[in-house]
């Protein structure tokens, strides 16, 4: 049995019908001389597609 990966399944979220979504990358700092709105969208989640062979060694939770 492989180990999960906890660094990265941390930074994903499985919703209620199973989709995968992950926060969109570059909105942790620097973020000041944006504009409001690339501001906030940067809040929505991004859909991620992963592989069927590599979901059970990044995530503990498929």
């Amino acid at each position: 049995m492989m180990k999960t990966n906890k660094s990265f399944s941390k930074r994903l979220k499985v919703t209620k019908n199973g989709k995968i979504i992950s926060r969109k990358p570059g909105t942790n700092h620097f973020n000041a001389k944006e504009s409001r709105v690339s501001q906030l969208s940067g809040r929505k989640g991004k859909n991620f597609v992963i592989k069927n062979k590599p979901k059970s060694h990044l995530m503990p939770f498929s």
